[in-house]
């Protein structure tokens, strides 16, 4: 059983979360979130509060979300918001301002049985 979450258009560069998401990946969903609370990063608290929303879902389907680990963790470019700024000699230099699409796969742990 898996349980996938997504968040579009977040309104940070997709490096600054990759940066976050190697630290979490394949790890229990309850360790990662314990992880993501330390972090004195702006994705950490994203990250974990999506992280969040897909244990919630796991509750809500009345399943046990001790359970689950990462799967995988997906950020892409979203779409960017291009801005312009005066510089010198009366020119203008572009701004983009990035954003972030996040995708978070929880799956269930399989315990393998023992052979006797």
């Amino acid at each position: 059983m898996e349980h996938t979450v997504k968040l579009s258009r977040a309104r940070i560069s997709p490096i600054k979360v990759r940066q976050v998401v190697g630290v979490i990946k394949g790890k229990k969903a309850d360790e990662a979130i314990s992880i993501l609370k330390l972090m004195p990063k702006k994705s950490a608290l994203i990250l974990s509060k999506l992280l969040g929303s897909a244990v919630a879902g796991c509750l809500e389907k009345g399943e046990d979300p001790n359970k689950f680990y990462i799967k995988t963790v997906s950020v892409d470019d979203g779409v960017r918001l291009k801005r312009y700024r005066p510089m010198a000699m009366g020119r203008a230099g572009k701004i983009l301002k990035r954003t972030a699409n996040i995708k978070i796969v929880l799956a269930k742990e399989v315990s393998l049985g023992s052979k006797g």
